[in-house]
């Protein structure tokens, strides 16, 4: 009986490791009827809980729609928000340097005057997950029929991800930079065709403002470090499993 028990456990181990490292799933707009895009994330060796957004845009640069954005973005509410008496509790938290260039182009206008959602208006369900700890899969539906070429972009960011050139003190009137630190990266795919199995690398095309105080897409990135290596690969794929 010793003998099997043991057995059972070694066995129980073993599935519980290849679950642990198999890559998560998050799907998205699973009811609308556009195309359906898999986009395989890969974590690079700075990747630590960081911020993101994938979105749709013309090659014009003009927003479509957003595919997926971290929840605690979507709603300005965190796990870790407010701090009681010495204990964190879930709050909320006004950040517009985590996402500023996706907040700038889907222009919505909190009535803070901030270009992030307000909890008092949040993003639909719909489009929203936690944000993922490993590898992930991402299966998003378009809400729409979409007509290449066009562009898939993400925005990815690290709060406190300092290095020698972005340090806690480079702007210390600036509360909104303190908790950005390296600003967002910004990556780009453009899709050239609907086929199926067709794949598209995602690269960066820049960075955000450092406090997120306009959208613009700043080309400088040779001060950028580690923020470069939050992400080894980001691959779109055309289509997935029904």
């Amino acid at each position: 009986m010793k003998t099997r028990i043991t057995i059972l456990l070694l066995l129980a181990s073993t599935t519980l490791t290849a679950q642990d490292k198999s890559p998560g799933m998050l799907e998205t707009k699973t009811d609308a009827t556009g195309p359906v895009f898999t986009i395989e994330f890969e974590k690079g060796e700075a990747h630590n809980h960081p911020l993101m957004a994938f979105w749709v845009e013309d090659t014009a640069g003009n927003y479509i729609e957003t595919l997926y954005v971290a929840q605690s973005i979507a709603t300005s509410v965190y796990k870790f928000g407010e701090a009681d008496k010495g204990v964190w509790e879930a709050g909320t938290k006004r950040r517009p340097a985590a996402l500023p260039y996706w907040g700038h182009k889907r222009g919505v206008k909190a009535k803070d005057g901030l270009y992030i959602p307000h909890p008092d208006n949040p993003m639909p369900d719909a489009v929203t997950g936690p944000t993922p700890k490993d590898d992930f899969t991402l299966r998003a539906k378009a809400d729409t029929s979409l007509t290449p070429p066009f562009k898939i972009l993400m925005e990815i960011n690290q709060p406190w991800d300092w290095n020698e050139h972005w340090t806690n003190t480079k702007f210390p009137n600036d509360e909104k930079y303190k908790s950005s630190a390296q600003p967002a990266l910004v990556y780009a795919a453009e899709i050239k065709s609907l086929e199926a199995e067709d794949s598209f690398k995602m690269q960066i095309i820049g960075r955000s403002h450092q406090s997120g105080k306009n959208g613009k897409l700043y080309k400088d990135l040779e001060t950028m470090t580690s923020a470069k290596n939050i992400a080894e690969s980001i691959t779109i794929k055309i289509g997935g499993d029904e």
